[in-house]
């Protein structure tokens, strides 16, 4: 499975450090919804699901964490602990997150509003889903 990071640009000066994202331009879509996740407990996973048809991009702007995702076929295993690096999450990926440090803020942009419709929460729907995806 090919896993795509992104690398977003830089710019620092003597009082800090700025990443500043621009919609089609470092980030692959229109970004319709943005949410974080912080304050994870120790050895806790979130996730546990994949998108019929919504993108995200994760970046993890403090802190550090691990995401896996699996296609039906194959898993990856990624580790986000810069905040000038993303992962794209396409739709029909299986993710999980886990190994969140206990400062840890996932940033995560989604090309969709929410709707609870285009969640696939159970791994064997999700392997069936794939399966008649693949069948078209």
């Amino acid at each position: 499975m090919e896993v795509t990071k992104l690398k977003f640009p830089k710019h620092s000066n003597e009082t800090g450090e700025l990443v500043a994202l621009e919609v089609l331009a470092d980030i692959p879509f229109d970004i319709k919804r943005i949410y974080y996740i912080f304050s994870v407990k120790e050895d806790a996973r979130r996730g546990f699901h994949a998108h019929k048809k919504l993108n995200q991009v994760l970046v993890c702007i403090h802190g550090s964490c691990k995401v896996m995702l699996d296609n039906g076929k194959s898993k990856a295993e990624v580790e986000l602990s810069d905040p000038t690096e993303a992962l794209f999450v396409s739709n029909l990926l299986w993710r999980e997150m886990y190994d969140f440090s206990h400062d840890a803020v996932l940033l995560v942009l989604a090309s969709e509003h929410y709707d609870e419709s285009d969640y696939i929460f159970n791994y064997q729907e999700f392997m069936h889903y794939i399966e008649s995806v693949e069948a078209r």
